[in-house]
């Protein structure tokens, strides 16, 4: 005899075969494709002998009072056991399978005595060895509304009443407690496979990349390089920083090392550049780079890059060879002109005064010069460096007549001349009538940033007191041709006891031209 709480006074429990609920999904709602495409979405074969699900059947059995109960899943062919207890095989054909049917509704499915039932009495279950008579299902339904199969409980003898509402209702919650297992596992299973696809895809994106990337553990332990540092070293893997002996060209090898641990011991930014072996035994320069994970020397992670730089390495050598040939012939173009100008000299005594202030003049342009088609990789032409080359023939040997403070303010080619002559003016000035003409007195120069200006303030101590001429000379014209008219700034002099107090203000963006 089937029941399906034929017996019940619940008028909401309806007998198998009638219509499913307003809202909810048949089996047949679903086509058979997609119902196994959602079944198979739950990979129940990694939930074979789930404990959480064995604890779940176990229970229901003696919820039920039955001999045996499992998690049945149904596939296309047969019915599946993924966990149970009292159960003596794995599987049986879906054709011949109770659960095929339980899980058709949305009720508990029962069956009283399926040796009486002519839908179940030919199956191998109820007239074989297995004996089966009582039957209980609750169907297993996915969130997609696709029917899975069952949670069941069976017993060998027959059964006169069906559940009691508390058994019912204790066997749907198990039921509800099965899918929220399947559920869950699936959920962790697209989290994994989510998580290795996007692992893949940054593994595509970073073997793609034409640099070499590659991380390290604290300590630096390597323990990830993407596919270019085989493919252009030839190489395998370095596990450790000494392994990288046999790619790093050995002149830059040591001193490289001795960076990078400088770097790794304050979890500080490393770079550097160096000779990287390829797989034909030839070398190119590469920058390389490296960042830690976080500020902690002792657990920080390490993220780097090796750059290929070498043929914009070779073209700055060449940059720089030119640039030297450059300046080397410009010099000796001004000392040409300062050659005719005292040959010339010496036939006029009177023009030797001339002569001397116009040699020093190009003398000083030849420094600007010579500052300004400078190319070198390890440092950037600022005005304090410039300052510097300028006022290096000034003052008393051993001693700091002039010093040079505040910011460095980035240097232009093109500001280098007019400021080299304003300087070499000043410091002219100074040496004959101001505080370079005395020991102990001092120079101070003062370059800082003011918005979009750059202030540079030139100011004499410790020397004779200034005055203020009663004509404006050449020097004087030529200061102000230079910083008004070339880089269109502003000058003021201040004439203390102390000493003359100079301030320029030039547009910054003037100034790095």
């Amino acid at each position: 005899m089937r029941s399906n709480f034929l017996t019940s006074n619940d008028p909401s429990l309806k007998p198998v075969g009638s219509p499913p609920s307003p809202g909810l999904l048949s089996e047949g709602d679903l086509s058979e494709d997609l119902r196994l495409n959602v079944l198979a979405s739950f990979d129940a074969n990694a939930l074979a002998g789930d404990e959480e699900l064995a604890r779940i059947t176990r229970f229901a059995a003696h919820l039920c009072g039955g001999a045996s109960a499992s998690v049945s899943l149904v596939e296309a062919e047969q019915q599946r056991f993924i966990a149970g207890t009292g159960l003596t095989t794995d599987a049986t054909p879906r054709s011949t399978s109770l659960c095929s049917h339980a899980m058709q509704g949305r009720d508990i499915f029962e069956v009283l005595d399926a040796s009486k039932d002519a839908a179940f009495a030919n199956f191998d279950l109820v007239k074989g060895g297995a004996h089966l008579r009582y039957y209980v299902g609750a169907p297993l339904i996915s969130d997609e509304g696709a029917a899975l199969g069952a949670l069941c409980v069976t017993g060998t003898a027959p059964r006169d009443q069906p559940l009691n509402d508390l058994q019912r209702e204790g066997l749907s919650v198990l039921a509800d407690a099965v899918m929220r297992r399947l559920h869950s596992h699936r959920e962790a299973n697209n989290a994994v496979a989510e998580s290795e696809a996007s692992a893949q895809r940054l593994q595509s994106m970073l073997d793609s990349v034409p640099d070499i990337a590659w991380s390290a553990a604290a300590g630096l332990q390597f323990d990830y390089f993407n596919a270019r540092f085989t493919e252009v070293t030839g190489m395998p893997a370095p596990e450790n920083a000494d392994d990288w002996r046999e790619v790093i060209h050995p002149e830059d090898f040591d001193a490289s090392l001795v960076k990078l641990e400088r770097a790794m011991s304050t979890a500080s930014l490393f770079e550097d550049e160096w000779r990287l072996r390829l797989a034909d035994s030839t070398y190119r320069w590469v920058i390389s780079r490296a960042v830690p994970s976080s500020d902690d020397p002792a657990t920080a992670r390490w993220f780097g890059t090796l750059t290929d730089i070498h043929d914009r390495y070779e073209t700055s050598q060449d940059r720089e060879l030119l640039a030297g040939e450059l300046a080397h012939r410009i010099k000796n173009i001004f000392s040409v002109i300062t050659g005719l100008v005292t040959l010339h000299a010496r036939e006029d005594p009177a023009l030797k005064p001339f002569a001397s202030t116009l040699s020093d003049n190009i003398n000083a342009l030849s420094r600007a010069q010579s500052f300004a088609l400078r190319v070198d990789a390890q440092s950037e032409n600022n005005l304090k460096d410039l300052l510097a080359v300028l006022m290096a023939p000034y003052g008393v040997p051993g001693e700091s007549a002039v010093s040079i403070t505040g910011d460095a303010v980035q240097t232009g080619a093109r500001a280098a001349t007019p400021l080299a002559l304003v300087f070499h003016e000043l410091a002219t000035n100074s040496a004959k009538y101001g505080a370079l003409s005395v020991a102990g007195a001092n120079v101070a120069i003062k370059t800082v940033y003011a918005g979009d200006d750059v202030r540079i303030t030139w100011a004499e101590t410790g020397g004779p007191k200034a005055q203020e001429p009663t004509s404006t000379g050449f020097g004087s014209r030529l200061v102000k041709l230079s910083i008004e008219n070339q880089l269109g700034g502003t000058i003021a002099r201040d004439w203390q006891q102390s000493g003359l107090t100079v301030t320029m203000t030039v547009p910054r963006a003037r100034i790095e031209m």
